[in-house]
């Protein structure tokens, strides 16, 4: 009653196996006082091991460790203070390099600026086409996405509603009209109506053949657009290499869209594509939600690979959910002594917009070294108290969430049974509470001697 099928499983993310191995190899070389030739070559020989079994390209890793083994063979490494260090450093930034150095961007030369959606079926290139459209309008950009599967009416049914999800324009085909043809009227209308972004969500394919070849093309051609974007599904393995390549050879490719990035497949084809094709990666699907896609930063990814987190993201998405309005009526109410259960309530649910408890956890520093079973206990553990909490405040009172001690044992066994939890879990719940409250006590008193919070941060999240 209290978890939905969705939550099970997904502690188990991508690159989890590998940033655990990872980490073994370079707990292991930590632990030398010095580095030799004999055991930068173990180091070097786990870490080739680590990568093929997360299933990267082999020339990709013959490459990797090659540059590596360069890199971390110089006196200045073998002669360090922290020869550990160094060879994590250098580690790391091949990581970064293979991923791309840095952030890659979509082409905005061109006003309307366009960009034509490719990819096989089944890869999520629609679910990806209205999330990109949310991206651009969160960014006060005026968005018209186009449905140019002019074979499958239920494509452009789902874009329809995707896009009226996004809040952006929807043009879809007439009947007997080509690709081309609509392209071309989309180009129009767009200009007409001060449209900034035009999306082209053209026809999935079960392979690259000659008609879709032409197609983009064509399409190209009329429309003038610059982005010609491959929706990838990371989950594919090295199958998915294979696509972008030929898809990049036909096509002439500008960026790739990976996604299913939350999946629990080994991740390897996400880290072999950029490297295979010369593609830079633009964006990363992580989830569902339309929210969901984020900005690929190659420097973010080598960090959150080799178990550094990813504080930046973790920040940055905060600064997306949190109503900051909402946190400075919250700090006030908390110096105040006046917090209740409804503030409680919305900490949780201000909480559950930062996305699922494991996709928190792989952004926090030491978090990703844990291995898959123990991170997907843990976040499955915080998950499920997370829901819990919230049904129990929902079967509260209003009277009762403003004043807490009013809650007797009798209380607490009716709020038990109209949750589905245990007296137990209700009791944990008013603790947590009184440990907060006291918490908040302590604050107050330190108030006046705490430095100010920097701009941005100040009402930032109290912790329950």
């Amino acid at each position: 009653m209290l978890e939905t099928r969705g939550d099970r499983g997904k502690g188990h993310r991508m690159f989890d196996q590998l940033t655990q191995s990872l980490q073994t190899t370079f707990k292991n070389l930590r632990g030398q006082g010095k580095l030799s030739e004999e055991n930068i070559k173990d180091a070097l020989r786990d870490v080739r091991m680590a990568l093929l079994e997360a299933d990267v390209h082999y020339q990709v890793v013959k490459d990797f460790v090659k540059n590596v083994r360069e890199k971390v063979m110089g006196e200045d490494v073998l002669n360090s203070v922290s020869p550990g260090q160094q060879f994590v450093k250098h580690v790391h930034d091949e990581m970064e390099r293979l991923l791309g150095e840095r952030q890659a961007k979509f082409d905005r030369s061109t006003h309307p600026n366009g960009i034509v959606m490719l990819g096989l079926h089944g890869v999520g290139k629609t679910t990806t086409t209205g999330k990109l459209a949310r991206r651009f309008k969160q960014e006060d950009k005026k968005v018209l996405v186009v449905g140019c599967d002019i074979r499958r009416p239920a494509a452009v049914d789902q874009l329809r509603v995707l896009a009226d999800q996004a809040g952006v324009e929807m043009l879809g085909p007439v009947p007997g009209e080509t690709v081309q043809a609509l392209g071309l009227r989309a180009r129009e209308q767009a200009k007409q109506t001060g449209v900034d972004v035009v999306i082209y969500d053209t026809g999935g394919r079960l392979q690259i053949d000659d008609d879709l070849v032409q197609e983009v093309a064509e399409l190209t051609a009329v429309t003038g657009a610059k982005n010609k974007v491959l929706v990838i599904d990371a989950a594919m393995g090295q199958e998915s290499v294979s696509v972008a390549e030929t898809f990049h050879e036909r096509c002439g490719l500008t960026g790739l869209i990976l996604t299913k990035l939350d999946g629990d497949a080994r991740g390897g084809a996400a880290l072999s594509v950029r490297a295979v094709t010369g593609c830079p990666i633009l964006m990363v699907g992580t989830g569902e939600k339309q929210e969901d896609l984020q900005p690929f930063h190659p420097d973010r990814m080598a960090d959150r690979i080799l178990g550094m987190g990813d504080v930046v993201s973790l920040v940055e998405k905060a600064q997306e959910a949190v109503d900051e309005d909402e946190m400075r009526r919250m700090e006030k109410r908390m110096f105040s002594g006046q917090l209740n259960l409804e503030d409680f309530l919305k900490q949780i649910r201000q909480m559950k917009k930062l996305g699922s408890m494991s996709q928190i956890m792989d952004m926090m520093p030491g978090m990703p070294g844990m291995g898959p079973d123990q991170k997907a206990k843990a976040a499955d553990m915080g998950q499920r108290q997370s829901k819990k909490f919230e049904a129990i405040i929902l079967s509260m009172t209003p009277r009762e969430r403003q004043r807490p001690r009013l809650i007797n044992s009798k209380r607490r066994i009716r709020i038990a049974k109209g949750s589905g939890t245990r007296v137990k879990d209700v009791n944990d719940l008013l603790k947590q509470f009184s440990q907060a409250q006291k918490m908040t006590k302590k604050m107050k008193k330190m108030k006046g001697k705490m430095p100010k919070m920097p701009k941005g941060l100040k009402g930032g999240m109290p912790r329950f």
